[in-house]
């Protein structure tokens, strides 16, 4: 339902999107909101902007939507090893839809409300349709879980199942059939990712560096490899299993193994944690794991080679070409989220 144009900006950010904010000192409805951080804290400030047609199909269920547009800038504070506490919306639509509007608030509100953040502001305008956040979080200081602190032989790790959000993204595109029951479990890693904010605060004293895998794996390993003037080695043979969403014996695709292969190393919109660690600190990571019940895998090591390299190497330790790495918003070859 698209409203009639009486229905004012104001009135809409009062109806959808005004909730009491009783971590601040004041909430929306000034000209900015004043906050206080908590003694001794240091504030972790990030800003992702979604664009329809880009980081979501036009006709993704605004719930969901909503959702995945808070869940993503929490995903920055977790690699920080922050705590979130704030965020601002802002957003740009064609028209006036409530029952968008109102879905959209739904995910949002519900993803605000478990990981216990509040919104102090934003705005709002009429044009193509984005969503733009900024989340505010608290670290201790010197705590604080960075990209540069990787030493050559750390080992590296990776929470969960990286590549299902992109295999979900290219089952809705159509560009290949997944299997049951894996069409439902990578849509909803692509529509409604789990950001890893109660690991984050788990790695701080454990993790040397850290990184949310957005924009696929191995760019996002070779950001942590580039700042901390290192090089990444990955080995296949220990990356999270997804052969099983390739069938097995008659029914195997070995057309979908390559692509699950490709997504795994470079699919992104995963906003699972990479991180780096000493390996005398393996069995604390363990403990992390079962804690949280979230699987952890060691899936290669820092060596000292040129700043930014990631190679990656088959059982036999010799390296195996990946087309790319990962997805660059400006790359004359990446295609947007639309079919």
């Amino acid at each position: 339902m698209v409203t009639s144009a009486a229905a004012s900006e104001f009135a809409l950010i009062d109806k959808y999107f005004a909730r009491p904010t009783p971590s601040a000192v004041l909430g929306p409805g000034d000209d900015c909101a004043l906050l206080q951080p908590s003694p001794g804290m240091q504030l972790a400030v990030t800003t992702d902007m979604l664009v329809a047609g880009v980081h979501f199909l036009p006709d993704t269920n605004p719930k969901n939507l909503g959702w995945k547009a808070l869940a993503v800038n929490l995903s920055d504070l977790a690699a920080m090893g922050a705590t979130p506490r704030w965020v601002t919306l802002a957003g740009a639509l064609p028209a006036v839809d409530e029952a968008w509007l109102a879905a959209f608030a739904e995910g949002f509100f519900a993803c605000a409300a478990e990981y216990g953040v509040d919104v102090v502001g934003g705005d709002t305008t009429r044009g193509p349709m984005n969503v733009c956040i900024t989340a505010l979080g608290e670290v201790a200081p010197d705590r604080a879980l960075r990209r540069d602190g990787a030493r050559a032989g750390d080992l590296i790790w990776v929470s969960g199942r990286p590549g299902l959000a992109a295999l979900g993204l290219a089952h809705l595109q159509g560009k290949l059939k997944l299997p049951e029951p894996w069409p439902h479990l990578c849509v909803a890693a692509l529509e409604k990712p789990r950001p890893r904010v109660a690991l984050g605060l788990a790695l701080a004293g454990i993790a040397s560096a850290a990184i949310d895998v957005s924009d696929g794996l191995l760019a996002d390993l070779g950001h942590i490899a580039e700042r901390s003037g290192l090089a990444a080695q990955v080995k296949l043979v220990q990356l999270p299993q997804l052969k099983d969403v390739c069938g097995s014996g008659d029914s195997y695709d070995a057309d979908l193994r390559r692509i699950a292969l490709e997504c795994q190393l470079a699919g992104g919109d995963d906003y699972e944690l990479c991180f780096t660690a000493s390996g005398t600190q393996s069995l604390a990571i363990g403990q992390i794991a079962a804690r949280l019940e979230l699987p952890l895998w060691c899936i290669g090591e820092m060596i000292a080679s040129p700043a930014g390299k990631v190679a990656v190497l088959d059982p036999d330790g010799q390296p195996v070409s990946i087309a790319r790495a990962g997805y660059d918003h400006f790359a004359s070859d990446e295609q947007p989220a639309t079919p």
